[in-house]
């Protein structure tokens, strides 16, 4: 496995599961079992981190940065704050730790081109490091991309890029000033018109063996990357992950029945990682494997 975002703060130990060779851009994630003991950290990282108590542990996690000092019982959900460049000087964990997802988000993704909102510089420096806490949106979203680091999509790099988005949008709601919040409600009731739907439809169909990040979608669009997601959503009724993504192993179908290429090669084309993850997620859509569905058509 590869080495993940934070070696440098954690070590070696631990790590379960990274997105390290998943080719995403909008966050980093890695989950971590965490020994009990402490553990100091005297750097300073761009990234903003949030964690996210995956199963739950009863341990008692004591952070200390910024001359604040946080104690908290963990359970599942519990989620940690550490805003871009703060200093943590001391992580202190009571009991061993089973499941902590860890995700990094980058400075340039709390940005008016990508929430489309008007922020200034302040926006990221004004995150606050404060005590332990429950959200249940940040909370799903966490469980959503932990899904994904256990189990690989197709469309698995677009999902990571518009979870990124609805990340850094509800901390700005939740963390920042109200002023901050106010701008993310007022982009949240804009929408996407027929025609900009027709050229992403057909841009997606077209190349669904492509270059389909979301990124890229919301430039067709001429829409923020936040606010191009929650208007595709509200216009096609699935997010951008799962309309990709079940156009995908539609093509898959496709390419199976007619038996020219390699099951590795369908694989890669449609965005997988190796052939087993396609394997995995084309028999939980259809009940079979790629090399079974070929076959019923050879018979």
């Amino acid at each position: 496995m590869t080495l993940g975002h934070s070696f440098e703060k954690y070590g070696p130990d631990g790590l379960l599961a990274s997105s390290a060779d998943r080719g995403w851009s909008g966050l980093s994630a890695e989950l971590r079992s965490h020994r009990s003991g402490v553990i100091t950290w005297r750097n300073t990282r761009p990234d903003t981190e949030i964690c996210v108590d995956v199963l739950g542990s009863g341990s008692v996690i004591t952070r200390r940065g910024g001359g604040f000092i946080d104690r908290t019982v963990a359970e599942r959900g519990t989620i940690w704050l550490t805003p871009a460049g703060l200093q943590e000087d001391l992580l202190d964990i009571s009991d061993r730790v089973p499941g902590i997802l860890h995700i990094y988000l980058p400075p340039n993704l709390f940005s008016q081109d990508s929430l489309g909102i008007n922020l200034d510089k302040s926006a990221i420096a004004s995150l606050r490091y404060e005590s332990s806490f429950q959200d249940p949106l940040l909370a799903e979203i966490a469980y959503a991309i932990l899904s994904e680091l256990q189990a690989q999509t197709s469309a698995g790099r677009l999902l990571a890029e518009t979870l990124a988005s609805s990340l850094a949008a509800r901390l700005l709601q939740n963390h920042v000033s109200p002023s901050l919040r106010l701008a993310s409600r007022r982009t949240a009731r804009e929408g996407l018109d027929r025609r900009r739907l027709a050229r992403v439809l057909d841009y997606i169909e077209t190349n669904l063996e492509g270059d389909l990040a979301i990124d890229h979608l919301a430039t067709i669009a001429c829409l923020s990357r936040f606010h191009f997601a929650r208007a595709f959503k509200a216009a096609v009724g699935q997010s951008p992950h799962r309309y990709v993504s079940a156009k995908r192993l539609e093509h898959a179908k496709t390419l199976l029945v007619r038996g020219e290429r390699s099951l590795v090669d369908i694989a890669l084309a449609l965005n997988f990682s190796c052939q087993a993850n396609f394997t995995r997620a084309f028999r939980q859509v259809t009940g079979q494997t790629p090399g079974q569905y070929r076959r019923s058509f050879l018979i």
